[in-house]
């Protein structure tokens, strides 16, 4: 007789992060997720590196609790997705989804962001 095996447990131990599937994402919410300065950061830095990052790579001039928050708004609008890999919680950008939703808009928004950087000297 044989026995069932039992069932996978995730790799993630139960820590699963939200995300809204493709089709519920809101231009309002990417839109707010994108007007602050630090998620604009985020998300510019995430479309450079082309690949996903962890949190603590990104070294942003504010408080541990502040920067959980900005990735948590930009994960929930759908800007980002968010998955642990060990002990790490690794961000990637959700460009596809966001460019079959709301084609040119992540693009010119982070033009629109290194132009302003390059005016501004904020590099």
């Amino acid at each position: 007789m044989t026995t069932a095996a039992p069932a996978p447990v995730p790799a993630s131990g139960g820590r699963d992060l939200p995300h809204p599937a493709t089709g519920e994402i809101r231009l309002e919410s990417v839109l707010h997720a994108l007007s602050d300065p630090m998620r604009l950061r985020i998300v510019r830095e995430l479309a450079t590196e082309g690949d996903e990052l962890s949190c603590s790579q990104f070294g942003l001039p504010v408080t541990k609790s502040t920067t959980t928050h900005h990735f948590r708004v930009l994960r929930e609008a759908g800007v980002i997705r968010q998955v642990y890999r060990g002990t790490a919680k690794m961000n990637g950008l959700r460009k596809d989804d966001l460019d079959d939703l709301f084609p040119g808009l992540l693009d010119g928004v982070l033009a629109a962001a290194d132009r302003q950087a390059l005016r501004l000297g904020d590099g």
